[in-house]
Formats: structure tokens, sequence, C-alpha cells
């Protein structure tokens, strides 16, 4: 992309030529041409010439965009008004350079290229556009300044070919003394020109690209890569872009004569891979300009800028007590401002330019916003806090308030006190301190009043209670609804004259004993600075009948499951008494002391308690044992199976215990033993049906049994398989196998009359409910196989047919 912005020490003959800006929007003023290369670059390249006096489309007066050469639908030229970002650079095509937004640029070239050969034998030759413009320097002193400084950024692809053939971007300043060398930058992608017999496969000299400021991108080329014979090939990352680079140059020497600007981007000469470049330039044309305030505030951070000159020296001189923060040697200074004033300067030289400008500086005292006085704690209601503005300078704008830290509300007072009166919410305060117009604003150091919400004495449950004479156990009165914290109890007998504890008691839960009287009680709450408050009352009653006397034992005990546990307790002194859970109703005491004994069988664990009255005191005595049920011991000796003579059957009880259990199993016939969870038997001829049980005691003693029936058949393994089955019926409701010395099931299956298999399994005890898919299935005839493997290893294979009956 290209920049040119005109700059003069002075305001005379300053003027810059018109749209050179592309402020019209279109090329107005520009000569412009596009062409082929087909024969290499040069002026024979150009076939099509746009003149700066005609109007569209023989010349560029109101024109917008021009086609690339002999290809309509692609713009070469095109003036760009709203800025977009390049698909490959990701730069901006409307720059914005230290600080300047610019408004135009125009973008030479597209992604569109051409290649010769093919089947239609066409041309090859890359295109090619430029724009130029006359400028008339303005008569005047050569020693006047007259400069001009543009910028560029472009894209080129790699074509790997001799660098002569490379795609390129070129600027060119011309003036009757020749081209201005230090102005008229070109560049291109240059290879070590190792092509092959076809002209391609040159190695990119990539270090040089790279020191020149180019990029490679990671967006790929939208054309293909030319494959042998021309016939296409892959898509390459292989594009290049150079972000936006500056050139300042001095026209003063020329004053009185013309000049011309011309920026050109070229496709390879072979045509096969693309340039384009973009251009933009600034509407300035006056001599060095300091960009910055010439009014500052006192201990200020100010930032001073010039137009940056490519390969340019800075040299910024400052007013004397201000000191550099950074960009001393740059074209941006910034500085912070002293008290005083005075001259601030900057010298600018590269190779094609040498320019200087001073501006005069003068400097205001910054408002200083002190401290604010009086921050305090109020009670909500009623209130008044005075704040007092301190040390500060400068003039008192208004005052702010805040009840979140976020929100700010202006109060329009000026003067140096503020009273704040009736806040119902904690607020913070702050004073804005100004000076003029120039210097910002400063703000005070803060002031809270905190505003403590009024003290609420609350209730106190249960309000009422009695105590009769000895009680030891007494009555538990909670403070609840209270705004604040319990500053003490306090107790009355006639509740006008109250009595403080001692030690105070400030815990909102106060257990009453040991009482003689019938007293009331509250307590004293306070909040913050608000003024205390005093809870409702509680009154306990005095009764002189004695509190009953009884205790229970044990406190505790542990039984099994479904085992009866007896409660024990004596009562000393009381008329009646109950257990719960238990009687509904209170059992008077023959005479005391009375020993008591429950017997209870809980089925979980729980309390029981015993509630003991004594006549005239209305409160019982409560006194509990905590009972806790071992989990029930639940055993499973297995299924019920079958056996045949001599085959040797595996027995495993397991427990819901954790154990370690002790099992024991009875009757003893044929186990080996009868001590362990899992013994052996074996079976004789004598054998026949045999129900064992297993008993597992755990190590604290509680024990559960189980129970296994065995079905010794006087027969060779087999599998049984009945021949009808009524499904829906109480008994008989599954079709199963019934396999007898069969160690593992292979398969079971069931077939319809159509074939269809109805019904599969391969476990033991599993069979058909006569449904299919949650179907009833039809009554009559079925077809079964059925194969297994027996103890001995050999394998049963049956089948048959079975009715089913609705």
């Amino acid at each position: 992309m290209i920049l040119l912005v005109c700059l003069g020490a002075k305001a005379q003959s300053q003027t810059c030529p018109a749209n050179i800006d592309f402020a019209n929007t279109d090329l107005t003023h520009w000569y412009a041409y596009t062409g082929n290369n087909q024969n290499g670059n040069g002026p024979q390249a150009i076939m099509m010439r746009y003149d700066s006096v005609n109007s569209a489309p023989s010349g560029t007066r109101g024109a917008r965009f021009i086609s690339e050469y002999n290809l309509n639908s692609v713009l070469g030229i095109q003036v760009i008004t709203s800025n977009t970002r390049d698909e490959f650079g990701g730069f901006p095509a409307i720059p914005t350079i230290n600080g300047y937004s610019y408004g135009y640029s125009i973008k030479l070239g597209s992604t569109a290229i051409t290649r010769g050969g093919g089947p239609n034998n066409a041309a090859g030759g890359g295109y090619i556009r430029g724009v130029s413009y006359l400028i008339n320097v303005p008569p005047g002193p050569p020693s006047e300044p007259y400069t001009m400084t543009y910028a560029y950024a472009m894209v080129l692809e790699n074509g790997t070919h001799v660098s002569s053939q490379q795609p390129m971007t070129s600027v060119t300043l011309r003036t009757p003394a020749g081209i201005v060398l230090c102005a008229s930058p070109s560049y291109l992608l240059p290879t070590f020109n190792n092509v092959t017999q076809d002209g391609r496969g040159a190695t990119l000299d990539s270090a040089a690209a790279k020191a020149n400021g180019f990029k490679v991108s990671t967006v790929f080329s939208p054309n293909l890569s030319p494959g042998l014979n021309n016939q296409g090939g892959e898509y390459l990352q292989d594009v290049w872009y150079k972000g936006w680079t500056e050139v300042t140059y001095d026209l003063g020497a020329y004053r009185g004569q013309q000049v011309s600007l011309t920026i050109e981007a070229d496709n390879c000469v072979p045509g096969g891979h693309f340039s384009y470049a973009y251009v933009a330039i600034r509407n300035k044309c006056a001599g060095l300009m300091i960009t910055g305030d010439s009014l500052v505030c006192n201990n200020s951070l100010i930032t001073y800028s010039v137009p940056t000159l490519a390969g340019a020296t800075y040299n910024w001189n400052i007013p004397n007590s201000w000191s550099i923060v950074s960009g001393q040697s740059t074209n941006i200074l910034q500085v912070r401002s002293s008290a005083g004033g005075g001259s601030l300067s900057v010298h600018e030289k590269n190779s094609c330019a040498d320019l200087t400008d001073t501006i005069s500086i003068n400097t205001l005292p910054s408002p200083v916003g002190g401290a604010l006085n009086g921050s305090t704690t109020v009670c909500e209601g009623v209130n008044t806090s005075v704040l007092n503005l301190i040390n500060y300078s400068g003039y008192i704008q208004n005052w702010v308030y805040s009840t979140d830290g976020n929100t700010w509300t202006n109060i329009a007072d000026t003067t140096a006190q503020y009273q704040a009166e009736n806040l119902s919410t904690s607020t913070v305060f702050k004073v804005i301190v100004g000076d003029g117009n120039v210097c910002p604003a400063d703000s005070s150091i803060a002031a809270a009043v905190t505003v403590d919400t009024k003290s609420v004495g609350g209730q106190i449950d249960p309000p009422e209670g009695t105590l009769c004479a000895g009680q030891t156990i007494g009555e538990t009165l909670i403070l609840t609804g209270q705004n604040g914290s319990v500053q003490n109890w306090q107790f009355s007998a006639d509740g006008i004259n109250w009595t403080n504890f001692t030690p105070a008691n400030t815990n909102p839960v106060n257990t009453i004993t040991g009482i003689t009287m019938s007293t009331q009680y509250r307590t004293v709450i306070q909040n913050g600075v608000c003024p205390a408050d005093t809870s409702a009352v509680a009154r306990i009653d005095f009764n002189p009948a004695p509190f009953p006397e009884a205790v229970v034992n044990p406190v505790d005990t542990t039984i099994c499951f479904n085992t009866p546990v007896t409660l024990n307790a004596q009562i000393d002194l009381g008329t009646s008494y109950a257990w719960s859970p238990g009687s509904a109703t209170y059992t008077n005491v023959g005479g005391t002391p009375t020993q008591l004994a429950n017997t209870v069988v809980p089925d979980s664990s729980g309390y029981y308690v015993l509630h003991v009255l004594n006549n005239g005191c209305p409160n019982p005595l409560l006194d509990s044992l905590h009972v806790t049920v071992m989990p029930q011991v639940l055993v499973n000796a297995g299924r019920d199976t079958s056996v045949v003579v001599g085959e040797p059957l595996q027995f495993n009880a397991t427990s819901s215990d954790p154990g370690p259990d002790n099992f024991f199993w009875e009757p003893a016939t044929e186990l080996n033993n009868i001590f362990i969870p899992n013994p052996e038997a074996t079976y004789t001829l004598d054998d026949n049906v045999i129900k064992y049980s297993v008993k597992a005691t755990t190590p604290f003693g509680c024990s559960g049994t189980g129970y296994i029936t065995v079905k010794v058949f006087k027969t060779k393994p087999d599998i049984f398989v009945p021949n009808a089955f009524t499904p829906g019926m109480a008994i008989n409701r599954l079709f199963r196998p019934i396999p007898v010395g069969i160690s593992s099931l292979d398969y079971f299956r069931i077939y319809n009359r159509q074939g269809e298999m109805v019904y599969q399994t391969s476990v033991v005890g599993q069979g058909w409910d006569g449904l299919l898919n949650g179907s009833p299935q039809g009554a009559g005839g079925y077809v079964w196989t059925v194969r297994g493997t027996d103890y001995t290893g050999n394998v049963i294979t049956k089948k048959g047919t079975m009715v089913l009956i609705r």
C-alpha cells in the first residue's frame, strides 16, 4: 500500500494536489494504465491507457475502478472507501499509522493470472496495472520544505522463476533531475535463479525476503500450481506479504517544477503468479508539524509525534525541568510535564528529507482533590454527619456519593463542607475538584458514612415455662428475630426492676435452673452505634412440688436382630411413668423406690425414653437409653439342586455379615466338612432327597440360617424336559429343562410350527413364559432342542416336542 503526505513548516504555497488522497472516492486527476507483460516488463507491456483529462471509460475522471486487461470481470485498480483486512496479510486496507487514520486508498492488482499454452495455445504473460500523478510543486524558495509521505503494503505470490521474472511492486518518484532513489523502492521475492528447463523451480531466497520485511501467509493461493505439461497441480501455501511501510521526501528543491509519482504492481512475466499492492495518501502538504497539545497540565503524561520517515533519525528538545519517558530517538515522544512551559522541537532527517519544527507550550497547574474528613458511623433514621474537604487545590465542581461503589450520583454543592442527613444506607462521598477546561478534574480521597440498622430485641421461645423444686433439668430459652448482638440477659421478679446477669451472658441461648420463685427474663440487644433494644419477656414460674427422681440402667446396649432386651430403671421419687415408644398412658408407681424391667423386641436401632411424673409438678423427668440393633444375618445356602449318584456337589454358603463368620451345616450326610461355608459332597445309591440347613454366627454372636435341598437321581447325567406347560397359571407356568449331573447348559431353544425360534437360553433354571416380544403365543405344539455338558465332560444333545396349553 502507498501513502503520500505533504508536510511544510509554513502555510504559504503548501496547497496539496487535488484528490491526491482519493477523497473524491474515484481516480480523478490520476493517470492509469493496464497491460500484459508477455514480452517482459516495461512500457511495451502497457496495452490500455486512461488519461486524467477525460471521463470514464477512456479516462479516470469519475472512475472508481478499472478492470484487468482483457478481463472485465476482475478489478485491476479500485478505490477503497470502507476498511477491510487483506485476506493473506491480515493488515487493514485503509491504514492508521502513528495515530493518523487515512480515509481512502486504492488497490492495484488482484489474484487473477494467465498461463500460456494449453489446448487453445493461449498467450502467456501476467497482468500489469499502475497509477501515476503529475505533481506541480508550488513556486517558492527551495529552503521552504514541500514534503510528501507515502506508505505501501503488498502481497506477492512466489513464482519460483528467476528473480527478474518474479511478481513485483514498485514506486517511482521522477523529477527533472532524475529518479529520487530514496523514495523509489521496488520489491520482488528473490530466488537463487536455479530454474529447471521449463523456467520454474527456482529456490526462494527466504532469508532475503524476510530481511525485506516479507512474511509467509497462512492462507493458500487460490490458483493451482502448474504441473507437468500445464495440466494443473496443487494449491500452494507460498504467498508472501509485506505490511505497511512509510516513505517521506522533500520536494522543496523542485519549487515551480513538475514531478511524477508512479505505483505499479506486476504479475510474474510467465503470467501464472499474482501481485497486488495498496495505495493511500494523506492530504497534508505543509512542512513538518508536531502533533500534540500546546497547553498542558503540570505533572501530566503527554505524547507528541511527527510523521515517520523511513531510515530517519530523530532528535527532540523539551522544556527545562520536563522529563522524557520514552521515544527520544523515535517519531513518537512521551514526556512528563512540570510547572513551567517552554519550547518543544524536533529534528527529523533521512536521505530524502531534513526537517525541523518547534511549538511553544504553556503549563497549567493540575487540580488536587485533597481528602475528606468526617468518616463516621451513624444509626439509621434521624442522623447527621458533617464532612470537610482539606488539602485541595483548584475549584470544587461538585460532590458525589455512592451506595454500592459503582454508581455515583452528583450533589450540587461547591463548598468545602457538606452535611449528610438522615441516611438509611451506608454511603461513600467524594469531591470533584477542577481547574479550568484543560486539566482533568481530580477526585478527593473518599469518606464513608456507615449506617447501622436499628437494634431489634426479638422474641424468646418459649415465652412461658415452669420449674419445680429440685429440678436439675432447666428450661432452655432461645432468642429469635433479633437484629444486633446480645449484650446481656436480665431477670426480674416483678417485671419492673431488672438485674443484669453477672458475668454477662452474650449467648442467644440461656438455660434456667435453680430458681426458688417465679422470674421473668429478657435480653438486651444492640446493633452498632444504634440505641439498645430489649426483647420480649419470657416468664418461668416456680412450682414448689418436688421434681421426679429416676435413673435408667444401662444407658446404652447392643443386641442381635429379633432379640429381646430388658429396659431397667429405678424410680426414687414419682407417682407415674411411661416408656416411649411403648405404652401410650402413664402407669402408677406403687411406692418408691420402684424397680422397672420392661422387655421389648426392637426391629431397628433407636432410643427408649422413660417419662416420670410426680403429683403437683407438671414437668416430667426424661431419661433415655439407646438400643443398637445389629443387622439381620441373612444366609444364602444356594439354590435347590439335583445331582446324580457319584457326581461331586460343591456347596457355597454366603452371609450378609462382613464376617469372619462361623458356619455349621446339618445334617452332616455326605459332607466332607460341616464347619466351613463351602463343603463338598458325593452321593451314593442310598441317598434320595436331603434338606440341609447352614447356620452362620457373627463375631458378636448373632446368627442366621439358610436352607438348600438336594435331590439325588439314580440315573446317569441327563437333561429332562416336560411335554407340556400352562403359561400364566400358578404352577407349571414356565417351560424349562431339568438338567441332572450337567455342569453347563450350552443352549435350550424352542421353535413354533413355522420354524421360527420363539425362545432360547443357556442359563440353568430359566425357561419360556409363552410370550414372544411381549405377545402371548398360541396353544399347540412346539419343537425344542437342548444341549449340555455333564460333569464328566460328555455332551448331551436332545430334542422333542411339547404342548402349550391355554
